[in-house]
C-alpha cells in the first residue's frame, strides 16, 4: 500500500493544511467500530493507592492510548477554553479546533471501547505552558504529537488481537498528521515535518518505550500511572 505520509516539500501548508489533515482521520471513526465491546476485564489489576493501573496485555496497551489520547485532548481543549495564543491567525485557530476535535474523538473511542476496562479520568497540569504564546502552545503541541507517533510506533508489537493492531495503525497515521502539520505552522514551508530529530539513519519514524513515554509524560499528568504489567 502506497504510504500517504510521505509528502512532497511544502505540501503541507495553507489551507491545504486542513485537507493534509483530513487525508487519514475518515477511516479511523468507522473501522473503529472493529473494537466496540472487545474488553477483557480479567487482565486489569487492583490499583494501587493514589495511582492507576493500567493492567496487562492488550488491554494494557489500549488503556495506555487512552491515557496519552487523554492527555492530548486535554491539551487542546485547554487551548481553545483559554481563547487561542495571542495573534493566533485564522488558520491557526481552525487548525487547533480541529486537533482537538480529533483529540477528543480518539480518547472517547478508546473509552467506549475498554468499557469497564478503561482507566479513569487523569488529572493534568499545563502550568509549564504559557498559552497565550504562540511559541510556548505550539512547542508543546509539537512535542504531544511527536511522542503519540513515537508511543504508537513503540507499543504496536505487543499488540496480539490483529484488529488492534489495525485500528492502532490508523490512529497513528492521523497523529503524525497532527504533528507534520504543527510542524509546518512553526516553520512553513520546510522538510521540517519528516526532519533528524524523527527519523533515523534507516528512514523509519522513531519508537518509544513505554517507560520512556510516561516518563516524559509525566511532565504533565499529575495522576501516577501503575505500568507495570505492561511489556518490556
Amino acid at each position: 500500500m502506497k504510504n500517504e505520509l510521505i509528502k512532497p516539500k511544502g505540501l503541507v501548508k495553507n489551507a491545504n493544511r486542513r485537507q493534509f489533515l483530513r487525508m487519514g482521520t475518515m477511516t479511523v471513526a468507522g473501522a473503529g467500530l472493529l473494537l466496540m465491546g472487545c474488553n477483557d476485564e480479567g487482565n486489569m489489576m487492583p490499583t494501587m493507592p493514589g495511582m492507576v493501573s493500567l493492567g496487562s496485555g492488550d488491554t494494557g496497551i489500549l488503556n495506555y492510548a487512552y491515557a496519552l489520547e487523554q492527555l492530548e485532548a486535554a491539551f487542546y481543549a485547554q487551548v481553545i477554553v483559554g481563547g487561542y495564543f495571542a495573534n493566533a491567525s485564522a488558520e491557526e485557530k481552525t487548525i487547533m479546533g480541529d486537533l482537538e476535535i480529533h483529540e477528543r474523538a480518539h480518547r472517547e473511542f478508546f473509552k467506549a471501547a475498554l468499557g469497564a476496562s478503561a482507566i479513569s479520568e487523569l488529572e493534568f497540569d499545563f502550568g509549564s505552558i504559557d498559552f497565550s504564546s504562540r511559541t510556548s502552545v505550539l512547542a508543546a503541541a509539537k512535542t504531544f504529537e511527536d511522542l503519540g507517533v513515537a508511543a504508537y510506533n513503540g507499543a504496536g508489537q505487543f499488540l496480539e488481537n490483529p484488529d488492534f493492531l489495525l485500528i492502532a495503525g490508523k490512529i497513528v497515521s492521523v497523529e503524525a498528521r497532527h504533528a507534520a502539520a504543527i510542524r509546518d505552522l512553526i516553520n512553513p514551508g520546510s522538510a521540517d515535518f519528516a526532519g533528524d530529530d524523527i527519523i533515523d539513519a534507516n528512514g523509519l519514524e522513531r519508537t518509544l518505550n513505554f517507560t520512556q513515554v510516561l516518563t516524559a509524560a509525566s511532565a504533565f499528568v499529575k495522576t501516577g500511572i501503575d505500568f507495570s504489567q505492561l511489556p518490556s
